[in-house]
């Protein structure tokens, strides 16, 4: 058992290297294609609403009197999608994440190229609403693959069991999985080096329930994200020479969502994920009080930018966090041994 599980174990981290070095190859010619063809990230001066974001835009408009391209989550998706065809294609454990992964990159693509090379400013980028759709739709699609092709049904509740919901509702669950964490991702990246260092942390997290779950695949997939994500935050950290973009932030929040659901652990993605939770959270807050009582809770939405507003350095912020993921990826992994959701 020790044996096959230390063999496992090497062939999850061999993919995680090779997408690590694969990563680190493609870089410099995303790079340079990107600064020949003006990838150029615009900076969001209002809210959804229409309403004027002068505090954020305050705080980071000495990162846009440099240009620094977006879209690097495409690095990514190329890395995870030549990794996992070429050397870990599973239909039951990888097929889904995958697709989550490719389904969110596209929505969030489409939303980078209206951004890049659309015209105004502002918003700048696809309407909350159609990106919300778009990406609820792709939930959808992968809940009823998960459901009715795969033959989840119920839910594992820690320290109690199973518990059935029935396809319908576990398809709606899925769903609300995929969109839930892939707009709360893409709220979180908002600082240097923060969503890539946030999203490794909750992928090695529940990269390690697989393992001992015995989804070995499940495992390496996980595995070959996080590799990426450490070529990802050596070239994110502040200062960034580019940013990963909606493609990037929405890949990584549906596959996590997705991932999450196949370790039969969804009830853990609020504590291994607790940074989204407060992060998008907090955006949430913000905008009922605005909208409700014409008054802000925070001097800025979300949190880190609450923070940065507060006198905290970027720097601070992103380490502090990055502190506290890991801490909450030990604690859920514990929850998973202890409640039942790997078998001991």
């Amino acid at each position: 058992m020790r044996g096959s599980l230390d063999g496992n174990a090497l062939y999850g981290l061999l993919l995680a290297l090779g997408s690590f070095l694969l990563a680190m190859f493609l870089t410099p010619i995303y790079t340079n294609f990107a600064y020949k063809y003006h990838f150029w990230k615009k900076q969001k001066k209002t809210t959804v609403q229409g309403d004027a974001l002068p505090v954020m835009t305050k705080l980071h408009e000495h990162k846009f009197k440099r240009v620094f391209p977006t879209m690097a989550g495409i690095i990514g998706v190329i890395v995870v999608a030549v990794v996992t065809w070429s050397s870990n294609w599973n239909r039951a454990e990888t097929w889904l994440p995958l697709a989550g992964f490719l389904g969110g990159a596209l929505v969030g693509l489409i939303d980078d190229l209206i951004n890049v090379f659309g015209t105004g400013s502002g918003a700048a980028g696809l309407r909350a609403p159609v990106k919300f759709s778009m990406i609820t739709i792709v939930g959808l699609a992968l809940g009823w693959f998960f459901t009715y092709k795969l033959g989840w049904t119920s839910l594992h509740i820690p320290f109690h069991g199973d518990f059935e919901l029935g396809a319908v509702v576990m398809m709606l669950l899925f769903a609300f999985s995929v969109v839930a964490t892939s707009n709360a991702v893409n709220i979180s990246d908002g600082l240097d080096g923060l969503a890539g260092g946030l999203t490794m942390m909750a992928y090695g997290s529940f990269g390690i329930i697989a393992l001992f779950r015995g989804q070995i695949a499940l495992f390496a997939f996980c595995m070959t994200v996080v590799g990426w994500l450490l070529s990802y935050v050596w070239f994110n950290v502040p200062p960034a020479r580019f940013m990963m973009g909606d493609v990037g932030s929405f890949a990584l929040g549906a596959g996590l969502g997705v991932v999450s659901m196949m370790t039969n652990s969804f009830l853990l993605l609020p504590i291994i994920g607790l940074l989204f939770v407060v992060e998008a959270g907090s955006s949430l807050i913000q905008m009922t009080s605005k909208q409700l009582f014409h008054k802000k809770i925070f001097l800025s939405a979300p949190i880190h930018h609450h923070l940065e507003a507060s006198g905290w350095g970027e720097a601070k912020i992103v380490m502090r966090f990055w502190v506290i993921a890991g801490v909450m990826g030990i604690i859920g992994v514990f929850i998973a041994m202890a409640g039942g959701i790997i078998p001991l």
